[in-house]
């Protein structure tokens, strides 16, 4: 472990003599700066891309503000996103550590490896997993510290490099505090939440930390699980143009798993049974974080952030064998992930408040260990795969965004990664590989005369294949991603429009219950993606966003050797979209949101032909403020609706049923 403490003292080193630049950027985010001869600097909150009006913007893009998260009963974070920004979700339904799956046009995405996961500019996804290459655990969000989410759809942003296959997902988390807010909250199957948020703001000096508790009993038999988390942030403006900001963040999970039901169980209703009371797992996740950022002149803007992570993660899971599927032994299975990992990103943007451009690099080292054992009641019978590995990787990027002519807005740039893995298999030969691939990213955006957008862009992506944990030679997959699209807007409604396709080479399809895998083949997604936003008073608000995808392989063999050319790629859904109304008086004492969730013509893993019925969720919350308490209700699946969250090879993880929430609040 000393080698461990020594390399965060170089890191920290490292950090000292850094000044700089390079996070996503929140469209929040502002710099202040007056181009007077002694200029007044705000560094509270500094982009290094100049901002850009999501009407500008040639891309598809979804903010989630507070006052939305707020509004909104998830049961967790992936059903926050699906709730909020009607992202395809379909959730594992094994605990909060183990990573269900979100989708973005039509990516399988199991364990969500093809969308690229930041928190505060921090990578979540993990390299060398030997579960799912880009393992992403969204349950790491702390619902209460979100400032704000945006998704970017498509691999469009050269900010982002390995795993932004079908898009990114960028959280800010709040910076500074004054005061107190406790919230405590109850609920159906024996819910019990708490969390505790508190800081100072002395104006170049801030902190905010924050304490969250969670048990849930669960609604189908063994499925109870317990959840906690702790964050602090302490902020320190050095000078006018000076500013450092310390993070650690920490989180621990345990859970009790039911396990899958097969489909005749789930067609019958026999939903809350569980396979084997001794399933279950835990997640450990530590992480923390050092940034400095310098604003050099009115134009000249340098940040750098640096991280270290450390996890472990175990589960035990028992796939119940299916008639006539050749799924499934009916022996438990434990996993088991330990890792480290330690990164930077830095970055210098200079604007001339007309044009920008944007130079940055980033780095990552990870190492895990990885183990997967034949077990019984816990205790191990024999080993399946025992391997260690390393990764070091690294990236350049450039954006530039200029203004040939007033209407005109081009955006233009690309990154260059490499990465070398090495595996180190229990018993067997080590081996090392190193490869490099170039993304290129163009833009542009037109300004109508009436005020509206039209666009397109034309983009590179990529991710590490899964399984390079134990052969690093395994090629990246590419993703093409071609896109057009147009924003409209009035006094008190905008709509935006694109229609997209994104043609992919080195597809790879891979089953989570059996673990099994498939590449080197291609698959193509067209659709389109709509979002509405419409306020009917100063006090009533609609908004809707919809994805139409049609996700096909084109030449794929499955794991039986039949080709699945022309088949729906597995874990995708056609038709995904949300609905919601929210009712917010000003000056009234309460507010309301409704909002429905639909799902059509879902293809499972590893069961082709197979589409199954849509669906659709009905949620809605309530609250009301008295002087400094706040009361809020939810209710989740308001009719009841029994769905399939995930299917897999004749086996389904089932949707919640009707769930209520009650959450006190108070705050000083």
């Amino acid at each position: 472990m000393k080698w461990i403490h020594f390399i965060h003292c170089i890191f920290l080193l490292a950090f000292a003599c850094s000044f700089a630049a390079a996070q996503e950027t929140s469209r929040d985010s502002a710099m202040v700066i007056d181009t007077a001869d002694h200029p007044a600097v705000q560094l509270r909150e500094v982009t290094v891309v100049a901002p850009v009006s999501r009407q500008e913007s040639p891309s598809t893009t979804i903010e989630i503000s507070p006052a939305v998260i707020q509004r909104t009963v998830p049961t967790d974070s992936w059903d926050l996103l699906r709730q909020t920004a009607g992202l395809e979700v379909h959730e594992q339904g094994q605990g909060p550590g183990f990573a269900s799956d979100l989708s973005i046009r039509g990516f399988s995405s199991d364990h969500s490896t093809d969308v690229a996961l930041m928190i505060d500019g921090i990578p979540i996804n993990e390299p060398v997993n030997g579960h799912a290459e880009g393992y992403n655990d969204f349950s790491l969000l702390f619902p209460e510290m979100i400032k704000n989410i945006e998704i970017i759809k498509g691999p469009v942003s050269p900010l982002y490099g390995n795993f932004a296959t079908s898009g990114a997902v960028s959280v800010t988390t709040l910076d500074r505090y004054s005061g107190l807010r406790a919230s405590l909250s109850g609920g159906s199957y024996d819910h019990l939440g708490g969390t505790v948020l508190t800081g100072f703001d002395d104006g170049s000096t801030s902190g905010i930390f924050g304490i969250r508790g969670v048990h849930d009993g669960g609604w189908r038999q063994n499925s109870a699980w317990d959840l906690g988390q702790a964050t602090g942030k302490i902020n320190d403006e050095l000078s006018e143009r000076v500013a450092i900001q310390g993070a650690v963040s920490l989180y621990g999970t345990n859970w009790d798993s039911p396990g899958f039901l097969s489909v005749a169980q789930f067609d019958s209703r026999q939903l809350d049974g569980a396979e084997n009371s001794s399933d279950g797992g835990f997640k450990r996740h530590a992480l923390e974080s050092v940034d400095a950022r310098v604003i050099f002149s009115a134009r000249t803007v340098w940040q750098t952030t640096l991280y270290a992570t450390q996890g472990r993660w175990q589960s035990y899971l028992t796939i119940p064998p299916e008639p006539g599927s050749g799924e499934g032994s009916g022996s438990q299975t434990e996993e088991e992930d330990s890792r480290t990992g330690y990164g930077f990103t830095s970055a210098v943007t200079m604007s001339d408040g007309r044009n920008s451009i944007t130079y940055g690099v980033q780095s990552r080292y990870d190492q895990s260990d990885y183990q997967n054992w034949f077990t019984t009641n816990r205790v191990r019978d024999s080993s399946q795969e025992l391997v260690s590995a390393k990764q070091v990787s690294g990236g350049a990027f450039v954006q530039g965004i200029v203004r040939p002519v007033d209407r005109l807005r081009v955006s233009i740039g690309g990154r260059i990664d490499a990465m070398n893995s090495q595996s180190n298999p229990a018993g067997g030969a080590s081996s090392s590989y190193g490869k490099s691939v170039a993304s290129p990213k163009l833009g542009a955006s037109y300004e109508l005369a009436s005020g509206e957008n039209v666009y397109a862009n034309v983009s590179k992506g990529f991710r590490q294949t899964d399984g390079v944990i134990g052969d690093p030679t395994l090629p990246y997959i590419i993703a093409w991603n071609y896109e057009a699209g147009v924003k409209l807007s009035a006094d008190r409604a905008s709509l935006d429009l694109a229609v997209f396709r994104m043609d992919v080479n080195n597809e790879q399809s891979f089953d989570p219950i059996t673990l099994s895998s498939t590449s080197n083949g291609a698959s193509r997604r067209d659709g389109f993606d709509a979002t509405f936003n419409a306020t009917a008073s100063d006090d009533i608000s609609l908004t809707a966003s919809w994805t139409y995808t049609d996700p096909r392989y084109r030449d794929l063999i499955g794991g039986d050797g039949s080709s699945l050319a022309g088949v729906q790629i597995f874990n995708t859904a056609r038709n995904v979209g949300t609905v919601a109304v929210d009712i917010a008086p000003h000056g009234t004492w309460w507010h309301a949101r409704f909002n429905g969730n639909y799902v059509g013509q879902y293809a499972p893993f590893d069961e082709p032909g197979v589409i199954l019925p849509s669906y659709a969720v009905f949620s809605a919350t309530a609250g009301t403020r008295f002087d400094k308490a706040t009361i809020d209700l939810g209710v989740k699946n308001i009719f009841n609706k029994v769905y399939p969250e995930l299917r897999a090879g004749g086996f389904i993880d089932p949707g919640m049923p009707t769930t209520a929430y009650v959450t006190l609040g108070w705050e000083m």
